[in-house]
């Protein structure tokens, strides 16, 4: 009898250079399998945009899998249960899967190979989600970076990542010990869907999925990569290549996307790129760091890195975080990302650095406030990246801004929306107004207000804080720790 694999799939929904699953297709038969147990992941389990996402991409993968011969297995945990029941179904040898480097995943995984290898099961697991494993790239003296840049030039000097492999042509499916086919959960019992539509807007915005990943990524090399150095600030613009979510669910790998912009700038090595390029690679480059990061300081995820930052007199101040969430602060570029977030479940980068400022320094509420409706309302909500980008904005992380830097939103503003289209995109109620005011409208007259139909106050919120005075409350709150 030839031996049986169990692919246990996660967030590495794709056929395509997925190690995992080549390791199983070449031994034999195999039993692709997704096991819905959020509460596994305590307390970070997947927010409400993530589940959204996580649905219609499972439907996208379970086609895929039963095209190329072995349909997918779909049932509900605990995981260890579950892996051990299908493994007596269909009478498995082997268990595969890519791992994940979430601190409650890496726990659970540790148990559950341990587990699994005392029943005399075959357990191997694969690094399918980055280019290197966290302990790969190291100091000198053998410690974890803090600091991005000499993490990026020793990722660098490591050797290329390894080029992507193409999906196995066909799977072979085992076949059950018993006579019938054991049940398989049906996605949409997963209850992964909202319950009211508030979807409609991210249903036109996104094609979750392996396929929509490798769109996405042809159409950013074809028309985005070779401006991204100077268009990924820019909101207003289609800047930016949007594959986080793509990235995040494993539907489209990092070795695929990093050779594929090498080769579109020329094939050289990468530390031999300048411009547009080697930008966009240096994003891959933060999000292995972030990674890195969560690995080995795995309490940041619910604690600063930095802990001194333990001690900062946050705000509790529910009604300014309302406001935050709502994109009714009064200051137009903060609503606005804050607006897009809820409608299309997704932030442009620069913009996610304005309003994680803006809450931090202005309002004063703790990064944890933040990181958790980020979590819950981002399509792209990655564990890592969250913790990485709020403690980076709140000066509590590694290589983070430091506290005393404090965007101001209304420059911020226009810098990068000069002409107003971001906001007037996502806060309509101020697209009447001119370049010159929108991103300030308290500034203009009473009669020019209501020339644009705007009273503020009432049709649009006047601005919740006063921007200088807030400012300076926070280095006053910076202070106290150095007290």
């Amino acid at each position: 009898m030839p031996p049986v694999t169990l692919v246990w799939f996660r967030r590495d929904l794709r056929l395509d250079d997925n190690p995992a699953l080549e390791a199983a297709a070449a031994r034999g038969p195999v039993v692709p399998l997704f096991i819905w147990a959020a509460e596994e992941e305590h307390p970070w389990e997947p927010g409400a945009a993530s589940r959204w996402w996580l649905h219609h991409s499972l439907e996208q993968f379970s086609a895929g899998l039963a095209k190329a011969g072995a349909p997918l297995l779909v049932r509900r945990g605990p995981s260890l249960e579950t892996l051990r029941s299908v493994a007596e179904e269909y009478g498995v040898t082997h268990v595969a899967w890519n791992r994940c480097y979430e601190p409650a995943i890496v726990a659970r995984d540790t148990q559950i190979k341990q587990a699994i290898m005392a029943d005399g099961l075959e357990a191997e697991s694969f690094n399918g989600c980055l280019l290197y494993e966290p302990l790969r790239v190291k100091t000198k003296q053998g410690s974890p970076y803090q600091v991005f840049t000499p993490f990026w030039k020793s990722l660098l000097a490591n050797d290329e990542p390894g080029r992507p492999h193409d999906p196995p042509k066909k799977l072979a499916a085992a076949k059950p010990v018993g006579r019938q086919r054991p049940p398989s959960v049906s996605i949409d019992d997963l209850g992964l869907l909202p319950a009211k539509e508030w979807d409609r807007t991210m249903r036109d915005t996104w094609t979750p999925g392996e396929a929509g990943g490798r769109q996405a990524l042809d159409a950013f090399l074809r028309a985005g990569l070779h401006g991204y150095g100077h268009e990924r600030d820019r909101p207003d613009h289609e800047g930016t290549s949007r594959l986080s979510p793509h990235l995040h669910f494993g539907e489209v790998s990092p070795r695929r996307v990093w050779h594929a912009a090498r080769e579109a700038a020329g094939g050289k090595p990468v530390a031999e790129l300048t411009g547009s390029a080697e930008v966009f690679l240096r994003e891959i480059g933060w999000r292995e760091f972030a990674s890195h990061l969560l690995f080995h300081f795995p309490h940041t995820a619910d604690a600063p890195l930095r802990e001194s930052y333990e001690r900062f007199p946050w705000v509790r101040d529910p009604v300014g975080l309302r406001a935050w969430e709502q994109g009714q602060t009064g200051f137009p570029v903060v609503d606005a990302g804050m607006r897009q977030l809820w409608q299309t479940g997704w932030m442009h980068n620069r913009v996610r650095m304005i309003v994680a400022s803006f809450l931090v320094k202005d309002l004063r509420i703790s990064w944890l406030a933040g990181a958790k409706w980020f979590w819950d309302t981002l399509v792209d909500a990655d564990l890592a990246a969250n913790t990485l980008g709020w403690q980076w904005a709140a000066g509590c992380g590694a290589d983070a801004a430091p506290y005393f830097r404090i965007f101001n939103p209304t420059s911020q503003g226009k810098k990068f929306d000069p002409d107003g289209s971001y906001v007037k995109r996502y806060v309509p109620e101020l697209a009447s107004l001119p370049a010159s005011v929108i991103h300030q409208p308290e500034v203009l007259a009473a009669s020019g207000l209501a020339a644009a139909s705007i009273e503020l106050g009432s049709t649009y919120p006047e601005p919740i804080v006063d921007h200088a005075q807030a400012r300076k409350d926070a280095l006053a709150a910076l202070a106290t720790l150095k007290q």
